[in-house]
């Protein structure tokens, strides 16, 4: 089984996206066994002029003009020639046998179709005690035992788009959705953006195609994280796109029970209102979030009942 390992990337912080590269050129897996396409999301300075990828044997750079992660994703799968895809962010640091415990995942369960792993935080510098309680938002996320499940919209199961492995057939079905015209928006990040539900949507298309997706504990990764995202102004900003994209996925995949729950009550301010200092304010655009969500399905034209 051969791997493809994806990046999409746009403007990278250099010294990250140095860590990322060489974690990938350190992987047990012999070369030979993966290949590996870079996808420049209409970076700045493009990066076929200043990245060296010549030790590997099967690299390639390809440029991707429509500004988001969900073009330059569309691109990955289209350009890919694996029967397993690997997507790795470009603050992703992999341990060195990632991608020998993929494909020993893929081998020893052949049932499911996407699934992910643990995410160590890297810190510049030790964060505020007082934002661990949002460090899931920043995709962070250890645990202690393997869990997989058939159910497309259950968080105890649902992989993370931090070194997400994906089946191709699961990729190309996301793919279908895509070039059908049934997801005509995007909902992953694209310019000052924080919408996050593609990753989600990408991961539930294994469960579209009949198979599972899991979290393994032997997938270990570090995501590297600049100190201005543990500010209370960056940590709101992705509450409300975190929540915009849970009530929009949760309607375009037909999750009615879900959908219900996000449904904005008075009382849903005034608890977010109790909460005292960013906390206060990190709740608020939670709220928020979900409101807007609610807001841009009517903008759609469905019915969110």
């Amino acid at each position: 089984m051969r791997l493809s390992v994806i990046i999409c990337t746009h403007s990278p912080r250099p010294h990250y996206f140095n860590r990322t590269l060489e974690a990938l050129r350190a992987q047990t897996l012999p070369k030979d066994q993966w290949e590996l396409l870079v996808i420049d999301n209409r970076s700045t300075d493009p990066l076929q002029d200043r990245t060296d990828l010549s030790w590997h044997p099967d690299s390639r750079i390809v440029r991707e003009e429509t500004l988001g992660l969900t073009p330059a994703r569309l691109a990955g799968i289209k350009g890919a020639k694996g029967e397993l895809f690997v997507f790795v962010d470009d603050d992703n640091v992999l341990d060195e046998d990632y991608l020998e415990q993929a494909l020993k995942i893929a081998q020893a369960h052949p049932f499911l179709g996407a699934w992910s792993g643990q995410c160590r935080g890297g810190f510049e510098k030790p964060p505020a005690e007082w934002t661990r309680r949002y460090w899931g938002n920043l995709v962070i996320r250890e645990f202690d035992r393997d869990v997989w499940s058939n159910l497309p919209r259950l968080g105890e199961t649902m992989p993370c788009g931090a070194g997400m492995v994906v089946r191709a057939a699961a990729a190309r079905e996301y793919l279908r959705l895509t070039e059908t015209g049934e997801r005509g928006f995007q909902l992953d990040r694209a310019g000052g953006s924080l919408l996050s539900g593609g990753d989600n949507d990408l991961a539930a298309c294994a469960i579209d195609i009949g198979m599972g997706m899991g979290l393994f504990t032997a997938l270990k990764l570090t995501h590297l994280i600049p100190p201005e995202r543990f500010t209370e102004a960056y940590l709101s900003k992705l509450a409300e796109g975190i929540y915009i994209s849970s009530v929009v996925l949760a309607h375009v995949r037909g999750d009615q029970a879900e959908l219900a729950s996000y449904r904005v009550r008075r009382r849903d301010w005034v608890r977010a209102m109790m909460h005292r200092g960013p906390h206060r304010t990190i709740q608020l655009a939670a709220v928020r979030g979900r409101q807007k969500g609610f807001e841009f399905i009517a903008s759609m034209g469905t019915d969110a009942a």
